[in-house]
């Protein structure tokens, strides 16, 4: 029509056009290293025993593990940039940082050497922060990449402070080296230490309340966010699998990690029911999700945290590179039609929500014993009834789908979960200090109360009765005001 433009998506890029060779050879390249690192986790699995290099980096389960994940991560952000960045000045600038980052994860999970780890820390910390404001020209871009920087040489101090630390009083400089030598230093030396690494992961995984960098990184490009969310903010998870021995000496370390990740899981549920927009519900997600992973961790199963962190990184990872999916122009009187749960549909969730903590429990062995499976098992069937009910009440779809589909979704998902977790444990079994689940305290007792108040909460929507809660988490949301988009024009010109 007269007056008006067409876009339209294109052909993938190529050499004979006059563009760039380098997104298609780093593209190819990191399918490779994918291909690579596949071949050293199924030796991994034939039993072949860990490789290192001369105390400076150790290739094991948790490496061969996270390698596949994240070149895996990383080849599917560096296939979809090729489209989504073509036309654009910066792409070589934006390819380089995107595999320079996936390099330094690679780094990261093989460093055994204090200051190799501490160093592909920083740097990998500086890389996100660049992606974060990588468009030029843009203010709130490069606000949004200056405050995520701080927080990061905040999170790099934290952790220096802790390997210094431990360099100091055990004489190791190895992480592999630790595990015999933690316990001979003083209690007040190893408490530091573990709550400066438990500091480092706080940090970089965004939980509260550092999660204002991540909810100011929406201005970062759709595939540098999709690799920030399923791959950065689980070094964390990392962190604290590689440092177990000095976690786990101090059983105060640990029972505050798993109220650190309860509060934030619980509060990145209350702030996404808050937010419109689609990459800002994501961000809230990943709060949440990442506080899951490191109370796992803090109870004990490392094996759980590692495994939530691969499968959380395939989800958000697909959620954000199809968030533009997720955007509608419409009347804000238009409403889904929302079904009656029922007395039928409530037996269907919490029939189903049990089935799925007996499924786990028999599957896994967790929540058998008194121990801090109990609790792991209880948040595995909230998690299948939220889902469960928010599918049965979906008034757009037929009965037999909403009350029929629930149990036959859920349950094999579990089974599926449960069985990259069994994988990933025996992977993990030669690490030190990562298969000894916490003894049950009057803490995880009221983290677990915690848990059905939000739970109950959320699906009464006590937020929309009270005006003071809905301002409060309307607020927590929000991003340092120089960071925020408050004109459409300023980041969509069509």
């Amino acid at each position: 029509m007269t007056g008006q433009t067409e876009t339209t998506v294109g052909a993938l890029p190529t050499a004979t056009n006059g563009n760039s060779r380098v997104p298609a050879a780093l593209t190819r390249l990191v399918w490779l290293l994918w291909l690579a690192s596949v071949g050293v986790l199924v030796g991994g699995l034939r039993g072949g025993g860990p490789w290192d290099l001369a105390g400076l980096v150790v290739v094991d389960g948790l490496t061969a593990v996270m390698w596949v994940a994240a070149t895996f991560f990383s080849g599917v952000v560096h296939s979809y940039s090729r489209r989504y960045m073509a036309g654009s000045p910066a792409i070589d600038r934006f390819f380089g940082r995107v595999f320079g980052f996936t390099l330094l994860v690679m780094t990261l999970v093989a460093a055994d050497h204090l200051a190799l780890f501490g160093a592909a820390w920083l740097a990998m910390g500086l890389v996100m922060a660049d992606l974060i404001g990588h468009v030029e020209g843009w203010p709130q871009a490069r606000a949004a990449g200056s405050l995520a920087r701080r927080y990061f040489l905040a999170s790099s101090g934290a952790l220096a402070a802790a390997l210094g630390t431990l360099w100091w009083h055990t004489g190791a400089t190895t992480v592999s080296g630790l595990a015999p030598t933690v316990g001979d230093a003083s209690p007040t030396v190893v408490l530091f230490a573990a709550g400066a690494l438990l500091l480092a992961a706080a940090v970089q995984s965004a939980l509260v309340p550092f999660h204002t960098w991540l909810l100011s990184s929406m201005t970062a490009p759709t595939p540098a966010s999709a690799l920030m969310h399923a791959g950065f903010v689980n070094a964390g998870g990392v962190l604290l699998v590689r440092f177990a021995p000095v976690v786990t000496a101090e059983g105060g370390v640990m029972l505050g990690l798993v109220a650190l990740g309860a509060a934030s899981a619980i509060l990145g549920k209350l702030l996404k029911t808050v937010r419109t927009d689609v990459k800002g519900k994501l961000g809230c997600s990943t709060v949440g999700q990442m506080g899951f992973m490191l109370m796992q961790a803090g109870l004990g199963f490392f094996g759980a945290a590692i495994t939530h962190l691969v499968l959380h990184g395939c989800y958000k990872a697909y959620r954000f590179l199809g968030s533009g999916e997720g955007i509608e122009r419409e009347s804000p009187t238009k409403r889904t039609a929302s079904g009656s749960t029922g007395p039928l549909g409530v037996a269907v969730v919490a029939g189903t929500a049990l089935a799925g903590g007996v499924l786990f429990g028999a599957l896994t062995g967790k929540g058998t014993g008194a121990d801090g499976g109990l609790l792991l098992t209880l948040l595995v069937v909230l998690t299948v009834m939220h889902a469960a009910r928010e599918l049965v009440a979906d008034g757009s779809l037929p009965s037999a789908i909403r009350y029929g589909a629930v149990p036959a979704v859920a349950l094999p998902a579990i089974a599926v979960y449960a069985a990259v977790y069994g994988v990933i444990e025996e992977l993990l079994a030669g690490l030190p200090a990562v298969g000894q689940p916490m003894a049950l305290t009057p803490v995880h007792g009221l983290v677990a109360a915690a848990f059905v108040i939000a739970y109950l909460g959320i699906e009464r929507g006590a937020y929309r009765h009270s005006r003071r809660l809905y301002v409060a988490l309307l607020n927590a949301t929000q991003p340092p005001t120089t960071t925020q988009l408050t004109n459409t024009e300023e980041y969509d010109e069509h």
